[in-house]
């Protein structure tokens, strides 16, 4: 039987099959610019507060609107109008008719695959608590699709 992700619609999937198509990457909760003039989208490289920047997964999911109040809520509806979620989100993929990568933890069964991948903002990311003016973390890697580290074990595969 095929996977939920290949066989229902983003709108169809139960709450808990919405919330596990998130990777864990930390990507989306990285701090962006909006430029007023030019609509222009600016990434960087600092987190929300919240971001536990070891295991990239919010520190306080349950009341993390409450605390963080532009927090946004991703939901079918909210992604038709967001533009700035990372190329490699499942959740933007799979509106935009692709399948989730071997390294999205639903594919590959293991979490610490997004990590292992270099796809994560593992070690790439500074909290906001530390940051100071965000107009000095401006980044292009958190907008752009990441260079995918290749599985060891694919490696030894295809040396043996």
């Amino acid at each position: 039987m095929a996977p939920f992700w290949k066989t229902k619609t983003l709108e169809e999937m139960t709450r808990d099959e919405w919330e596990s198509l998130c990777d864990g990457c930390g990507r989306c909760c990285l701090h962006k610019l909006r430029h007023e003039e030019t609509n222009e989208l600016s990434f960087t490289n600092v987190a929300c507060r919240l971001l536990d920047l070891d295991t990239c997964r919010c520190s306080d999911y349950a009341r993390r609107q409450r605390r963080v109040p532009d927090c946004v809520s991703l939901t079918p509806e909210t992604l038709k109008e967001i533009d700035w979620l990372p190329p490699s989100c499942a959740y933007r993929r799979l509106r935009d008719g692709k399948d989730l990568a071997w390294w999205h933890p639903l594919v590959s069964g293991d979490p610490d695959t997004v990590h292992e991948a270099g796809v994560s903002v593992r070690g790439r990311a500074i909290s906001e608590r530390r940051a100071g003016a965000l107009e000095d973390h401006i980044e292009e890697w958190p907008g752009r699709a990441p260079r995918v580290r290749r599985r060891a074990d694919d490696v030894r595969k295809e040396t043996a």
